[in-house]
């Protein structure tokens, strides 16, 4: 090999154009490594309800993700990889979980809106069947169907991808803990009540027990309800794009609370993201929330702030960001456009504008919110059905009991 690297530049160097090899030297050419054939992306498949969407549904995908571009199929790995997801249709949560809390329209934004999925698949089943499998393996061209360690039990007690296993097919990654839509859908019903038809009275932790006047009893419940997501600079990072913009970037900011990340949420960021080259979310604390709203936020700092980062129209974000939006704010971020939409919630302190420097510069604009859902109507679809969502969450529980006692570690991100 060495004789032939020699005679290549030497015949380069002193013969010129032409062929660098003697006929005599041709057969070695056969040694010489042979670059790999570029092979199709791996493309991997992931399904769920993906109701009440948060963070850790987010990091699920961005596992699988991840995943696909770690799998080796033969002797070279396969370059890139590509993110199915398919969302459960109404009609089989109904069936094997309970009514969803949001529509599939609602739904599809939410899982296009991630910034780790590349095709998105409506109304897929919740069992892996034979024929869907297919379907997969033969339409979408799938190479792996994946899951979390967590199980996924049929209304029989069947597992719903023992097919996908039978065949090979099946990869799994870790569940993240300290969050499920049951758990969420448990700190609604702990954090409202229903006072009158039309209206709702909210409650906190801290006074539920004198409001309702239940006791302690009801105060440890609420506490248990309460997040056990301990927050880690590492998954902060997973979620960021880190990523700094450009200069002479256009950098857009917008503010909010974003509990219970919804549509309306992915839907004014989009909107905002194309106002500029460069998007920077304010995330408001918890406090903030509560000394305007009257209440604490369902999900905490943390937990909003990894659901926004999780968004594809999303390029930074503040975490604890101040209510009113200073001069020296906007000369830090090198903001050049403030934004706010029509569909807002909580109240600002009286005759306290927060945009009041940003609108007298001359760089803020109120955008039209393209959808009217709010964390609290989406709050309210559950306290209206509270029954219904009351059995589907002990029905759940039970389940999620299990997998706590029998729970293994599973590695992953």
């Amino acid at each position: 090999m060495v004789t032939v690297a020699i005679l290549w530049l030497s015949t380069g160097y002193f013969g010129g154009i032409g062929a660098p090899f003697a006929p005599y030297f041709w057969p070695y050419l056969a040694q010489l490594p042979k670059k790999k054939e570029r092979k199709r992306p791996v493309r991997v498949y992931m399904d769920g309800c993906f109701d009440l969407m948060h963070y850790g549904h987010a990091n699920a995908l961005r596992q699988a993700k991840l995943l696909g571009d770690q799998l080796v199929v033969g002797v070279a790995k396969l370059l890139g990889d590509q993110l199915v997801v398919g969302v459960v249709s109404d009609e089989e949560i109904v069936a094997n979980k309970g009514p969803p809390v949001l529509s599939m329209e609602e739904r599809l934004t939410l899982v296009s809106g991630l910034k780790w999925v590349d095709e998105v698949i409506p109304n897929a089943p919740y069992e892996i069947t034979e024929e869907f499998m297919n379907t997969l393996f033969n339409k979408y061209n799938i190479d792996y169907i994946i899951h979390g360690d967590d199980p996924c039990l049929l209304p029989d007690g069947t597992d719903a991808y023992a097919l996908a296993k039978k065949v090979g097919r099946y990869k799994q990654i870790k569940r993240t803990e300290g969050v499920s839509s049951t758990d969420i859908v448990g700190r609604i019903l702990l954090t409202f009540k229903q006072k009158e038809a039309g209206s709702m009275e909210a409650t906190t932790d801290a006074n539920v027990a004198v409001n309702q006047n239940t006791g302690a009893d009801t105060y440890d419940k609420v506490k248990s309800q309460l997040s056990n997501f301990l927050p880690t600079s590492r998954r902060i990072m997973q979620f960021s794009n880190g990523q700094a913009p450009l200069p002479g970037a256009r950098v857009v900011y917008i503010d909010g609370a974003f509990d219970l990340f919804h549509a309306g949420h992915v839907e004014i960021l989009r909107s905002a993201r194309q106002l500029g080259d460069f998007l920077l979310v304010g995330v408001h604390d918890d406090q903030a929330i509560r000394d305007r709203r009257g209440y604490r936020p369902i999900m905490h700092l943390h937990e909003r702030t990894l659901s926004v980062l999780a968004c594809r129209y999303v390029d930074e974000v503040i975490i604890g960001a101040p209510w009113e939006v200073s001069r020296d704010m906007i000369t830090t971020f090198n903001i050049s456009l403030v934004v706010h939409g029509t569909v807002t919630e909580g109240s600002s302190v009286v005759g306290i504008d927060p945009y009041a420097v940003p609108k007298s510069m001359g760089i803020f604009q109120t955008i039209t919110s393209p959808k009217p859902i709010t964390t609290v109507s989406v709050a309210t679809r559950i306290i209206d059905n509270h029954e219904a969502y009351k059995k589907r969450n002990l029905k759940k529980k039970a389940s999620e009991d299990r997998y706590y006692t029998q729970k293994k570690f599973v590695s992953g991100d």
